[in-house]
């Protein structure tokens, strides 16, 4: 069975067999999973086990988690991300076996990149900074390989690639630089 993946604050398993069937006009996701008023979701996945995801808030604060750690049994779900007052889940994305690199980007068009080893894996919890913001916050993050360069879509759909991405290196929790030429005013790496 394919069991897509909800993603949020908090992960929820939404499996086939409880979607309902092709007729009539389907049955509100809120209803599905128990989703509060208050709560978006901002990613959904088909489970494939053994992946790892970046997760990250509006704070700055995120971690790597295994795919596996995020499942829920009940239908209100598992909280692997806690976010701090004000913020909200920004993040959730896959990450490739080959991911070497983090790249970050803020509300304030700074991108910092470093190493994918400075970021922890966890089961739960606030996670680590990953980027400094004296205004704003996180607008989005991405894992990428080193050989493949960054790549982000550009606003007609197309895929660009800054292979010299050097440039933006950093440690974990500095404050970034400009975006390269071309990158989206949206600060969003697409995909």
């Amino acid at each position: 069975w394919l069991t897509p993946t909800l993603v949020l604050a908090q992960e929820r398993v939404l499996e086939v067999k409880d979607l309902p069937g092709g007729r009539g006009h389907g049955e509100p996701l809120r209803l599905l999973v128990d989703l509060g008023n208050d709560e978006i979701p901002i990613s959904a996945f088909v489970y494939e086990g053994g992946r790892r995801f970046l997760i990250a808030a509006t704070s700055g604060h995120g971690f790597f988690i295994a795919e596996d750690q995020a499942l829920a049994t009940t239908r209100k779900g598992k909280q692997a991300l806690n976010v701090a007052a004000g913020a909200e889940a920004a993040v959730c994305r896959p990450v490739a076996e080959a991911a070497n690199r983090v790249a970050v980007i803020g509300d304030n068009r700074k991108l910092l990149i470093f190493d994918a080893e400075e970021l922890p894996e966890m089961t739960r919890g606030k996670g680590v900074l990953l980027q400094r913001y004296a205004k704003g916050g996180l607008s989005d993050a991405a894992a990428f390989d080193a050989k493949d360069g960054l790549a982000w879509l550009d606003r007609a759909g197309r895929q660009q690639t800054a292979s010299d991405w050097r440039d933006w290196e950093g440690k974990r929790a500095g404050a970034g630089k400009a975006p390269p030429k071309g990158f989206p005013r949206a600060n969003r790496f697409g995909g």
